[in-house]
């Protein structure tokens, strides 16, 4: 204890560094070997990539990036990225650098400068942007003008004003039409994301140009094939030839690996098969077959995009996969998510000649042990009985077959099954699947939507069920643990009772769930259900009491769960986007107006120059303190002192003039303007204390509870118990 006493109190008086990591990292930054350096700035780079905070360590980095080492300086640059996007306040302190770089010899330095300051996500940085920018546009290298292309697009996300007052966009105009098929893909990828920024089409396709990007397409990489393609959607064809030419340039881009540029391609063609003739579309989407089965032979996570899009085609275009069937069965190591997404796509394809065989293949899977494959597998054999009537027995058999052998892990899926079959087939089916129903206990039930299936069954064949009343006592006894959906099927089910098949126990049980219904159930939509109930068996008229409480639903055509027309088209549009994927379109999840920047801080962006600097140095000197206060491993007790002396040095002392003087000198140049603060953000603060204040003095007064509908018309009156029993 007392060494560690002794050995402080010389660290303090002797000024001592601590040693550690960020030591050793400054020591060899600044070692007078260049080996050293490079070794010391991989280490760095390692540091920085396993999630630790280097910041600190910035103006040492950067003074490095002085090098002819082109390794050492992408080393560098790569720092500098990182921290544009966490710290765009140090980042601004290399502007210097950035301008000098993109003047040198070398065209991957040039490339990489222009790169590195379109990472910076700060406002200030746009006007020493512009002209360097400028400069590599016109580049003789067509690597630093296609880096430079991707540049002005995120140019025009910071500050779209100065992007088009300096005419930026007309420079990437003319690049479309460069002689460098990668500036050409790059030129069209940035001119589609302006599009999508401004909501505006600023790439405007005429004939021209569209032989360009046909020609381009088939010598770009892949990336640059999605952005050629996905500018195509935008053309409007004008006749015929030109809608037979596309199709014939973009057809090899079928057979491409990347699932992305077959999507794509897919995307293109669709769109013209309403300008062909009927024929000619018919052996357009013949082709279309293979490229999709080809997709399934991918990574699991390229097959589930794969098989959602999949799924939006098939919607859109029943016919395409009839013959397909076998490309989509179950292999014995597909993921879960997977033998999901393939059985709700066998089910599509379906039809007179297949079904059959996707039966038994269907029978395979739900003999499984997987309870969710099982369940879906039921799902599906009662999808293709409801689709096919030619089908529709063998289903049914297997229905009931799984129900002997699989007993209660499928009891309940099957329940559901059968409801739509039978609302398919109301009297086909019902000696086979009555006997399912009659052995099934209450008790077997757990998941809602089994439960209103059950329920719904024993309203329409009360006739065919054995031992009814019994099954209704124990319902109506427990109706209060019902969730709400099954409490509402349990009150209908009674109510149909008493008017089809009534018993004398049938009065009390009806009296009891309306009692409940109205007195005890929170949910107004069962409450309210049930009060329409009671008036209608208040009334005398018992043709209107059968016509509406026993009216029939109609005939269920098709179990499978369709999109509607307009989202359809929005979906089939954005194939191979992140809609096909949720199913939902690009504007309930994705703010599209630009409004809201990821790299953008709005405080940056209305500080001055200056501040922006003051506020670097700070965050390199705090941070030195921390990673020297990190190696203090000392007592606790002395940690505050420590702490306060090593800021108190830092900050105040001889050694923070060191520091900041290193520092000044990475602003040497810079040419500073005034500017205003932003007080919108205390503004707004001050006008939500002022609403806030307003209810001091205010009271909340609760809402008054709904009473009961009540008429002057004494036959309309709520009946009591006595008036229920009269009914019969």
């Amino acid at each position: 204890m007392t060494s560690k006493i002794i050995e402080r109190k010389f660290r303090k008086f002797f000024n001592i560094p601590k040693k550690g990591e960020n030591y050793e990292f400054r020591s060899g930054l600044v070692s007078q070997y260049a080996d050293e350096r490079k070794d010391t700035i991989q280490r760095v780079i390692a540091a920085m990539t396993t999630g630790k905070d280097v910041s600190a360590l910035f103006p040492d980095v950067l003074k490095n990036i002085a090098t002819h080492d082109l390794e050492q300086k992408k080393l560098v640059y790569l720092y500098l990225m990182n921290y544009a996007k966490t710290h765009p306040e140090l980042v601004i302190l290399a502007t210097n650098t950035f301008i000098r770089d993109t003047e040198d010899p070398n065209p991957l330095i040039r490339s990489l400068a222009i790169r590195t300051m379109g990472c910076i996500r700060v406002d200030k940085m746009v006007d020493y942007m512009a002209i360097p920018l400028k400069r590599t546009l016109k580049d003789d290298n067509p690597y630093v003008r296609k880096t430079a292309v991707i540049c002005v697009a995120k140019l025009f996300e910071l500050n779209p004003t100065v992007c088009m007052e300096q005419g930026f966009l007309e420079y990437l105009l003319e690049l479309v039409e460069d002689s460098n098929q990668m500036v050409v893909a790059n030129s069209v990828a940035a001119l589609l994301e302006i599009s999508k920024k401004t909501q505006k089409n600023v790439f405007k396709i005429d004939d021209q140009i569209l032989n360009k990007l046909l020609s381009t397409l088939n010598e770009c990489s892949e990336w640059g094939r999605v952005s050629i393609l996905s500018s195509l959607l935008e053309y409007d064809a004008n006749n015929l030839s030109d809608v037979h030419n596309i199709i014939e340039k973009i057809s090899p881009q079928l057979q491409h690996e990347n699932p992305a540029v077959v999507l794509s391609t897919i995307k293109v063609l669709i769109k013209q098969l309403n300008k062909l003739p009927s024929n000619e579309s018919n052996n357009v989407l013949n082709r279309l077959s293979s490229p999709l089965c080809s997709l399934l032979n991918t990574s699991p996570e390229i097959q589930f995009v794969a098989l959602k899009n999949i799924r939006i085609l098939l919607e859109k275009y029943p016919t395409i996969l009839d013959k397909e069937l076998r490309a989509f069965f179950i292999k014995y190591n597909d993921p879960l998510y997977l033998k999901l997404e393939k059985i709700e796509l066998m089910t599509r394809i379906a039809n007179e000649e297949n079904c059959m065989l996707l039966l038994s293949e269907l029978r395979e899977y739900s003999m499984e042990f997987d309870i969710d494959l099982v369940n879906r597998a039921i799902q599906g054999i009662g999808q293709i009985a409801v689709k096919i009537q030619k089908c529709s027995k063998k289903a049914v058999e297997i229905l009931y077959e799984l129900f002997i052998n699989k007993g209660e892990f499928v009891v309940e899926e099957i329940v559901v099954v059968i409801q739509n079959i039978l609302r398919r087939y109301p009297t086909e089916y019902i000696s086979n699947v009555i006997t399912v129903i009659a052995d099934l206990r209450f008790d077997d039930l757990n998941r809602s939507e089994s439960l209103t299936s059950y329920m719904w069954i024993l309203s329409e064949y009360p006739r065919e069920i054995p031992h009814l009343e019994d099954k209704l006592n124990v319902i109506v006894e427990n109706f209060d643990e019902f969730e709400s959906t099954v409490q509402s099927a349990a009150l209908s089910l009674v109510v149909k009772i008493s008017l089809s098949r009534p018993t004398p126990n049938t009065p009390h049980l009806l009296q009891t769930i309306l009692n409940k219904a109205t007195q005890d159930v929170e949910n107004v939509d069962v409450r309210d259900k049930a009060y329409l109930y009671w008036r209608l068996l208040s009334t005398d008229d018992k043709k209107l009491q059968e016509e509406i409480i026993l009216a029939k639903l109609p005939i269920l055509n098709s179990a499978i769960e369709t999109f509607t027309p307009g989202l359809l088209e929005e979906l089939v549009n954005d194939l191979g986007n992140l809609s096909s994927v949720f199913y939902k379109p690009a504007s309930s999840f994705i703010k599209l107006d630009g409004s809201d920047s990821f790299f953008t801080s709005s405080e940056l962006q209305n500080k001055k120059l200056e501040e922006l600097q003051q506020i670097a140095k700070n965050e390199i000197v705090s941070n030195a303190v921390k990673a020297d206060n990190l190696l203090d491993l000392d007592d606790d007790d002395n940690n505050e002192d420590d702490e306060n002396n090593n800021a108190g040095g830092l900050l105040g002392g001889d050694n923070s003039g060191d520091i900041l003087n290193e520092l000044n000198d990475l602003f040497s140049g810079l040419n500073t303007t005034s500017g205003t603060t932003n007080n919108s953000s205390s503004a707004a603060s001050n006008n939500l204390l002022s609403i806030l204040g307003g209810f001091d003095s205010a009271t909340a007064s609760p809402s008054p509870k709904p009473a009961p509908f009540q008429n002057s018309d004494s036959s309309n009156k709520k009946p009591g118990n006595d008036d229920i029993l009269n009914l019969f």
